[in-house]
Parts: C-alpha cells; sequence; structure tokens
C-alpha cells in the first residue's frame, strides 16, 4: 500500500448481493463508479484477499479491501529550488528575482510544474503570510511562458505597501516584446478592456464587458519581420500585453496562442513568446526611496533577437 493512501475495508451488506464490485464500491465507499474502475484497473482493491475484475460479482458479507491513493492537493507549496531562478536583490523586506520561463509564481490546479513560492521555500527564504497560502507574499505576477524581473515580499509591512502600490500603479513596470510586423503609429497607448475569451477559457481577449486595461508601447527596433517595442503597463491584466498586441494584428513573436506564426517562431528557434520584464521600479517599503531592478534577455530571448536583426 502507498504510504500516500486511504486504507479500507468493509463487508458487503445484504442489499448489495450479486452487484457488480465498481457498483458495489461505488455504493459503499462514495466513490464514482468510474473511479471505482480505476482502482480496480490500478491494483488497489481486493475481495476476501484475492485479485478482482471490475464486472464480477459481489457475495453478501465477502470482504472488500481498498487502497484510495490521496491525491495530492494542487495548491500544496512544494519547496523545491528551481535551477535558473536567480536572487537579484535581497532585504529584510524584499526579494527580487529574475524568473526564468517555464517557471510559474504560485501552484494552481493544472500546474505541475516548478514555483517561485516553492523555490523560495526550498531556498530558505521566510516570505509574507498575508495572501492565500500558495500565494502568500505575492504582489504581482508573470505568466509561466514570460521571463524577467519580479518583487516578493518578506514582510508583512512590504506586502500591505507594495500590494497597494500595485493597485495605486504606482509600480513602474517595463517590458521588451518583439512583435511581428511594425505597429503603425511606431509608440502609442492601447486603451481596451480585457475580458476571458468567449470560446476558450485559458485565453483572453478584448471584449467590450472586459476590464480596463491600459498599455503603452514605444518601438525601440524596426527589422525587416519584427519590432522590438519597450512597453509599460498602466494595468495589470493576465495576458495583457499579448492580448493588446494580437489586438493590434502585431502578436509578440513565438505567441501562438494569441496568433504568431509559426514558422516565424521556427526559424528563430522560440517555443514561447517574446516578451521580458526587463526593468520593475518602485518606492522601497522601508527606506520610501525609489528602487529599480533589471533583468537581461534570457538566451532563447536575445538568440531570436539576433536572428532577425540578421534577416534580409
Amino acid at each position: 500500500m502507498s504510504p500516500a493512501a486511504d486504507h479500507r475495508v468493509l463487508p458487503v451488506p445484504d442489499g448489495l448481493a450479486g452487484e457488480r464490485v465498481d457498483a458495489a464500491m461505488a455504493k459503499m465507499f462514495g466513490l464514482s463508479r468510474t473511479r471505482a474502475a480505476e482502482l480496480i484497473g490500478q491494483g488497489h482493491v481486493r475481495v476476501d484477499g484475492g485479485s478482482v475484475g471490475k464486472s464480477d460479482r459481489v457475495l453478501p458479507g465477502t470482504l472488500i479491501d481498498v487502497d484510495i491513493p490521496v491525491e495530492p492537493d494542487p495548491l500544496t507549496v512544494v519547496p523545491e529550488v528551481v535551477e535558473g531562478i536567480r536572487i537579484i536583490h535581497d532585504d529584510d523586506s524584499i526579494v527580487v528575482i529574475d524568473k526564468p520561463v517555464g517557471v510559474a509564481v504560485h501552484p494552481s490546479p493544472g500546474w505541475s510544474g516548478p514555483t517561485v513560492v516553492g523555490h523560495l521555500a526550498g531556498a530558505g527564504f521566510k516570505i509574507a503570510t498575508s495572501g492565500a497560502s500558495e500565494r502568500q507574499g505575492i504582489v504581482q505576477r508573470l505568466d509561466v511562458g514570460t521571463s524577467g524581473v519580479m518583487v516578493i515580499c518578506k514582510s508583512e509591512r512590504a506586502y500591505s505597501l507594495l500590494k497597494n502600490a500595485f493597485r495605486q500603479r504606482d509600480v513602474d513596470k517595463t517590458y521588451h516584446a518583439l512583435v511581428q510586423g511594425h505597429p503603425d503609429p511606431l509608440e502609442g497607448t492601447i486603451d481596451a478592456p480585457i475580458g476571458r475569451h468567449p470560446r476558450a477559457d485559458y485565453k483572453f481577449a478584448v471584449m467590450a464587458d472586459g476590464r480596463h486595461s491600459v498599455t503603452h508601447y514605444t518601438t525601440l527596433e524596426a527589422h525587416r519581420f519584427a519590432s522590438l517595442l519597450e512597453i509599460s503597463l498602466e494595468t495589470g491584466r493576465t495576458h495583457q500585453i499579448r492580448v493588446h498586441m494580437a489586438a493590434l494584428k502585431h502578436p509578440c513573436v513565438g505567441d501562438l496562442t494569441y496568433g504568431g506564426d509559426p514558422s516565424l517562431a521556427r526559424r528563430v528557434g522560440l517555443e514561447r513568446q517574446w516578451l521580458h520584464a526587463v526593468r520593475l521600479g518602485f518606492e522601497h517599503p522601508d527606506s520610501a526611496e525609489y528602487v529599480e531592478y533589471v533583468s537581461d534577455y534570457p538566451e532563447d530571448l536575445a538568440h531570436a533577437l539576433e536572428v532577425i536583426r540578421e534577416a534580409h
């Protein structure tokens, strides 16, 4: 028996005599028929000490012995040092990190990969306890597929002050994005509400009844196939930059979820969107002095940009 299993033994009551094992288990243990059949198929069920098939019939008084594996809570923070997370700054109140691609900020249903909060726990950082248990100390998020600089709070005071600063839009969040084509005008503001996509719940879209969302962009470099933009966010909606650039018909290079060209992504060797949080500036919660932290382009983005620069 697995140590993380709920072990139960019950005799078959007279009223279930002649039932199939999976049907009897569903009634006796409060499981679905499908789950009961899975457990039988995985060898977690014995009848009177012997093996059993799901369509076997049961007799009254027969002992059904079941190991029900305990499913791990998807929101549990698992301490685990994550390769590639770099500490940019650390003091009593905050820790600023350079988040690599492929790392989520915190656990969530459907995500079983590495997380920032798991890394900090594994590396011995004590972070603020405010917020939901899986999101303690978190005042901002970056997508799994977006890399760059972000801050996590270690003290309750820092959490309170910075949470408020993000809410009041007193934090300077600067991103670089490599987008397909050339935005016209070369610099501008996108003010378009964002809501959940009506047909795909993992995506977002510009929606009339969405949440107020404002993105400012400036073109830094214009190349044959793509433009490098500097972007500052006034609001912080999920996927905001990706949704707004796609709405302009200039999706981030490599962003296949939001209309990026797969052949261009292959040409530049990208398996994710070209989007990087390059700078983060705010008033330090202790000194109230303005501080700014920066992150260089990671290798995959730097390589893709070089390919675009050299394309003729």
